[in-house]
């Protein structure tokens, strides 16, 4: 494994805590990472003085992030058209079935939402944005990772490592896992049969750019009480029409090479 820099490691832990918070005081920062006093007021005035933070006039100075993130997001989010257009086709399929429908990208092991169109039913599935999930837990997740080598599919997943369950239908063995990887590059779809919710089932397919290679997944969400083998046939076809409007967009065509 690559060398990595502590100090940058401690400065990027400290903006990944305004992640699920508006402001935070120095002693906040040093309670919650357990790092000496002096590193922190170090690191925080470095960010500031960067414009990765901004101290609010407050009694104690309280902190929250600065622009320079926001120009950072911008930049990234103006070459990444993916969010965008996601939630144009997500959009579409839901309202076409009145069900949740998400977008996600995979990370690591793990899987990242970037759109989501919530169902208008009073029993759905709630979500956002932004949320992270155990890739092997969801239909997303599987999606992408059939499309992953082997060599990358062991990175993630590693023999000596276990599968850390979230309810009691979770893929917890790597033969299970893999298993099931191989049918989804058979069929082209992946389920989730309540792995990731106990009162929920999915289904979601691939999503393509122009040189082929799957850069995310769509699903579509819905609690078990309206999940039947019929309409689960009908948002299975509304999901592989959606990633393929998505793909298309992103510029993909039948024929285009990995």
């Amino acid at each position: 494994m690559a060398r990595t820099v502590p100090a940058v490691n401690r400065a990027l832990d400290i903006l990944e805590l305004f992640l699920a918070e508006g402001a935070l005081a120095a002693s906040d920062i040093t309670a919650r990472l357990g790092l000496p006093r002096t590193t922190v007021h170090e690191l925080v005035n470095t960010l500031v003085d960067r414009g990765y933070l901004v101290a609010e006039p407050s009694a104690p100075i309280r902190y929250q992030l600065g622009m320079k993130l926001f120009e950072l997001g911008g930049h990234f989010a103006d070459r990444l058209d993916l969010a965008r257009q996601a939630r144009h086709a997500a959009s579409e399929v839901a309202a076409a079935c009145d069900e949740g429908v998400h977008v996600a990208v995979l990370d690591g092991a793990e899987v990242v939402y970037i759109a989501k169109v919530d169902s208008t039913h009073p029993v759905r599935m709630v979500s956002a944005v932004g949320r992270r999930l155990p890739a092997h837990c969801t239909a997303v997740g599987k999606m992408l990772l059939s499309a992953l080598t082997p060599e990358a599919l062991e990175s993630r997943y590693p023999h000596d490592r276990p599968l850390r369950p979230m309810t009691a239908n979770s893929i917890t063995t790597h033969a299970g896992l893999r298993a099931q990887l191989a049918e989804i590059r058979r069929t082209g779809v992946a389920y989730d049969n309540c792995e990731s919710n106990e009162a929920v089932a999915c289904v979601a397919v691939g999503v393509l750019d122009h040189s082929g290679r799957m850069v995310a997944a769509m699903s579509v969400s819905v609690p078990t009480l309206r999940w039947t083998d019929r309409r689960r046939e009908q948002w299975t076809d509304l999901v592989r029409a959606g990633a393929a409007t998505l793909s298309l967009r992103l510029g993909h065509h039948d024929g285009a090479q990995a």
